[in-house]
């Protein structure tokens, strides 16, 4: 107990900053469908989400350096009000998609000062109550975002100004905690040629990670209006997903660290393709039907960060793996990027169906490329402890590192 009121703070600005900036991915697809945004226009949007967390990955150790904790999570909430606010101005996509490379600039901003401040306020007593806290807090928090779009109206200037009311009270329990700041550490180095040097096969999966991940959450409204949920059914079919992640991630650990975890990987894209399958099969059997295709969906596809993460980590020594876990954000970055417009375009050409055709196709090369390492080099003997991997900033090493080697 002790351990969370210490933290009450940080958890409580994670929660907010989630139902803020977590909630206007699916409200941005719903609202653009309202105001007849083309498909491709939607991805857009999506891909626009995650340039910005990339830019905000790379730019708050830097920033934090220089004006300190408090003042750069103050300067990204307020790239997060603003990107929010901006949307009752105008309807233009194109404008929308700027104004979504500062929601993604805020979330990696955020992420980026709270996890550092985390990692500097820990003992080796209190980490595992606090990280245990955190990936609860983190998790819950992002399932309630989903679902937050059921009673948000689309296209409305209602919605979007309690979601950035929501950002701005972010910034309050942060900024008026009596505790001091930390030390700032040094900003990581971006080597994103030592996560390929550990184990191009780790590249590999968190890319296909983020294909399934980006893909579905920025690009699943769309598939859900097209066959035929309503707005509400489509904020708990994209919480059916998050669940269905949450649930997968102790048994899923407990495997990958008994087995090897190539084998575990590879098992994982065989059930992802499998999962594909039967979300598009489930499409005309009745909302129920597709709730618990995407939480099977979820609970195959969610993990494989985190696997991949473990993977890479076996293959390093101890001083490479914060600047490991970094190089590992930046191959998933661009793999978001690429993923929400590529899918949306696929599904106004060829119907939601090609959504999930994209990501099997996906995890089928991800099978492939994965039986051909295992050829390539045994399975190191001694390796580092399985660790839910939150994707949210290239600092998160930090906090993880001492978590794999006890």
């Amino acid at each position: 107990m002790r351990t969370i009121i210490s933290f009450a703070a940080l958890f409580l600005s994670v929660i907010l900053l989630q139902l803020s900036t977590g909630g206007v991915g699916p409200l941005d697809a719903i609202s653009g469908l309202t105001l007849e945004f083309t498909t491709g226009q939607i991805g857009l949007l999506g891909s626009a989400h995650f340039i910005g967390f990339f830019v905000g990955c790379w730019w708050a150790p830097r920033l934090m350096g220089n004006v300190g904790h408090s003042r750069a999570f103050a300067v990204c909430t307020a790239l997060g009000a603003m990107g929010l606010l901006g949307h009752t101005l105008t309807d233009n996509p194109y404008i929308w998609a700027a104004l979504r490379i500062a929601s993604g600039t805020c979330v990696a901003g955020c992420y980026t000062v709270i996890e550092a401040w985390l990692n500097a306020k820990v003992t080796n007593e209190t980490r595992g109550r606090a990280m245990g806290t955190y990936r609860f807090v983190d998790m819950g928090a992002s399932l309630c975002a989903q679902l937050i779009i059921a009673v948000l109206p689309p296209a409305s200037y209602v919605s979007y100004n309690l979601l950035a009311i929501l950002c701005c009270a972010a910034l309050l329990p942060l900024t008026l905690t009596k505790a001091n700041q930390p030390e700032t550490p040094d900003a990581p180095r971006l080597r994103p040629k030592l996560a390929w040097r550990s184990s191009p096969l780790a590249v590999a999966g968190v890319i296909v990670a983020a294909l399934s991940s980006a893909s579905f959450r920025m690009v699943g409204p769309v598939y859900g209006q097209e066959v035929g949920l309503n707005v509400d059914q489509i904020a708990f079919f994209l919480a059916s997903f998050v669940l269905g992640g949450a649930l997968a991630q102790y048994p899923l650990g407990w495997l990958a660290d008994k087995y090897d975890r190539r084998w575990v990987l590879i098992w994982l894209s065989v059930a992802a393709v499998l999962s594909c399958g039967v979300t598009m099969a489930a499409s005309d059997t009745g909302t129920v039907g597709v709730m618990l295709a995407a939480a099977v969906f979820g609970l195959t596809t969610f993990p494989i960060f985190s696997v991949s993460s473990a993977h890479a980590n076996d293959f390093a020594t101890t001083e490479e793996r914060v600047e490991l876990s970094a190089a590992l954000m930046f191959w998933y970055a661009l793999g978001a990027i690429a993923s929400p417009y590529v899918s949306s375009t696929l599904i106004q050409q060829y119907g939601p169906g090609a959504l999930f055709a994209f990501v099997a196709a996906g995890h089928v090369v991800l099978i492939v490329f994965g039986v051909a390492r295992m050829r390539s080099r045994p399975t190191p003997e001694e390796r580092t402890n399985y660790v839910y991997a939150p994707r949210t900033s290239f600092t998160i090493g930090r906090l993880l590192k001492r978590s794999r080697e006890e």
